[in-house]
């Protein structure tokens, strides 16, 4: 599903983000990437989403080599694979349903279509009474949800959470991450960075470990190292 053979990221500015990083993702699995600022959580992400080129190594999704995609396969490549961030990243002046149907819209999904599974997407993450609201009339978890709604509203095979709960407390950051345990339960594969200690410790899913750009654990049912 992912696959990352010998991967080097080094910026303009000379700084090395990600060195000789190897690890393989099977479909449907749950992964943690932990790690300091800096280690190279984003990086990952980053390059995942074909945001930049990796400066040496392979990157595989799918079979696909993503450094043989061309500019105009990337948007379709990207449609495969769904993101919520830290920030939530909603359209303030659209209302919960038009910010989850809008990801339909740019995948030109007929209106029939996204009629029926934008209602279906807001009862999965409980927001059924919420449709006509604006973000900003919602709580962070709440907008959180919405995030997440318009992530997997196109049925995408690979889940990319960056941290997700941090901006929210704890009580709300559980919920959520029941929401995203569910989503993998169904058979999406699910990547997330996080420094949620709590949450890695409490779900013993798969770590991989960074430090200053190197993978330095890799652990099946492991917890939040105290390397990271």
């Amino acid at each position: 599903m992912i696959e990352f053979i010998d991967v080097e990221k080094r910026y303009q500015n000379g700084v090395k983000a990600l060195s000789n990083a190897s690890f393989h993702i099977e479909k449907g699995e749950f992964v943690f990437i932990v790690g300091e600022s800096g280690a190279g959580k984003s990086t990952i992400i980053k390059l995942l989403l074909k945001e930049i080129e990796p400066t040496s190594g392979t990157i595989v999704v799918s079979g696909n080599n993503l450094q043989d995609l061309r500019n105009h396969d990337i948007p379709y490549y990207r449609r495969g694979v769904g993101v919520v961030f830290q920030d939530f990243r909603l359209l303030p002046s659209l209302n919960v349903y038009d910010n989850v149907a809008f990801a339909m819209e740019v995948v030109e999904a007929p209106s029939r279509i996204i009629r029926r599974r934008v209602p279906m997407m807001l009862s999965m993450v409980g927001l059924s009474n919420k449709a006509k609201s604006l973000p900003g009339e919602l709580s962070g978890g709440e907008q959180q949800r919405v995030a997440i709604a318009r992530a997997l509203i196109n049925n995408p095979s690979i889940f990319i959470a960056d941290e997700p709960s941090g901006n929210l407390d704890p009580e709300t950051s559980d919920e959520i991450m029941d929401i995203i345990d569910m989503v993998n339960k169904q058979g999406t594969t699910v990547l997330m960075a996080t420094h949620a200690k709590n949450i890695v410790d409490s779900m013993k899913k798969r770590v991989i470990t960074l430090k200053d750009g190197f993978i330095v654990r890799d652990d099946e049912k492991g917890g939040y190292s105290n390397e990271a």
